[in-house]
Order: structure tokens, then sequence, then C-alpha cells
């Protein structure tokens, strides 16, 4: 018969040895999801990537008919990124694109929204934010010009705000503020427009016609 020294050594012995194997089975773990989180954001880069080729060719082409085809494989890759990576604010901009570019307006806004909503939101810089305000005030317009006119103008104050270097920015909140009614609060904008830009052609038709 065992001693009592004995068992209880025998017991520290052996939860020891299950206590090792507790943590080697949890680093295992641990790092298959790691490896696969990686891989799976490797793979929604590669059909990003392919994504912003897509559409770009799909821009670059005259001929409608291939033009949308080549922009329909860009909403094909970003959706396929973002089944892989749904929290990349990048693929769901890239979706809002090329659905823009076939003249979905409403759905493209929707991707936009998603990309401008947390969490994807932290992962953009303010530049980054700022432009996709732009774009996301662009297509308020272009749905329901209207309706959404007042919430287009606060997505370009916001995008001015985080960057005040964007001539077409200023140019689209000039532009809403004529619709508005708005003459003096238009006047500045395009004025601002002028100060980035000398150049602006939209900046100074628009003050030509103000002023």
């Amino acid at each position: 018969m065992m001693s009592p020294e004995a068992v209880i050594q025998v017991a520290l012995f052996i939860l020891t040895a299950a206590t090792m194997l507790a943590v080697r089975e949890l680093s295992k773990r641990a790092f298959g999801k790691v490896r696969l989180k990686n891989r799976a954001i490797l793979q929604s880069s590669r059909h990003f990537l392919e994504g912003t080729h897509l559409l770009a060719r799909a821009r670059s082409i005259s001929q409608q008919s291939q033009s949308m085809d080549y922009a329909k494989k860009a909403v094909n890759e970003a959706e396929t990124a973002l089944s892989l990576s749904p929290r990349d604010p990048a693929s769901h901009i890239l979706k809002a694109l090329a659905l823009n570019h076939m003249g979905h307006h409403s759905s493209a806004l929707k991707s936009l929204d998603i990309a401008l909503s947390p969490p994807c939101l932290k992962s953009l810089s303010e530049k980054e934010v700022a432009k996709a305000l732009v774009k996301r005030a662009e297509l308020k317009i272009a749905v329901n010009r209207k309706r959404r006119l007042d919430s287009a103008v606060e997505d370009l104050l916001q995008a001015v705000s985080l960057g005040g270097d964007d001539t077409k920015a200023f140019c689209l909140l000039g532009q809403c503020y004529e619709w508005k009614k708005m003459k003096d609060e238009a006047r500045q904008a395009f004025e601002k427009a002028l100060t980035v830009d000398p150049e602006s052609a939209p900046a100074r038709e628009a003050l030509g016609r103000l002023n």
C-alpha cells in the first residue's frame, strides 16, 4: 500500500501532466485560429485587389456591355472578400463604387453606409473617411436630392473638416447650398474650392453664376 506522501506525489504528477496537456491543446487551438484568420485576411486582400483591377477596367472601357460585365465581376470579388473579412471597409467601398458604376445607386449607398459605420469605420484613416463621405453625399443626391439634401450637406461638412484639401467636396457643398438657395454659403464653398485649386473650372463657373 502506498504511503500518503507517495499518493500526494502521484496526484501532483497527474495534475501537472494534465495541466501541460491542456495548455498545449489550447495553444494549438489558438494558433490554429490565428492561422485561419490570417489566411482569410490574405485571401480577402487578393479578392479585393482583383476587384479594384476589374473596376479600373470597367471604367476604362467605352463599350457599355463590357464595362458593366467588368463592374459586375468587381462586385462579385468584393462580396467574396467580404465573406472572408466582413468588417473590411475597403471591400464595402469597392462594392459601392462598382454598384454605382452599374447605376445601382441605392445599393451602392447601403454599402457606403456600412463602410462608414462601426466597426468598419475605425479601420479607415481620416482622409479615407472624408473621401467616402463625399461619395456618399453624391449618392444621396443621386438617389433622392429633395429628401437627402440636408443629409448630404452634413456629410460634406464633415468631409471638409477631416480633409480640407478636396476641391470636389467644396464644389459639391457649394452646389448643395445653391439648391438650398443659400447663396452666401455657396459662394464661400466655391471660394474655398478655388483656394485649394485655383484652376478649378466648376468653382469659377459657379462663382460667375453667383456674382
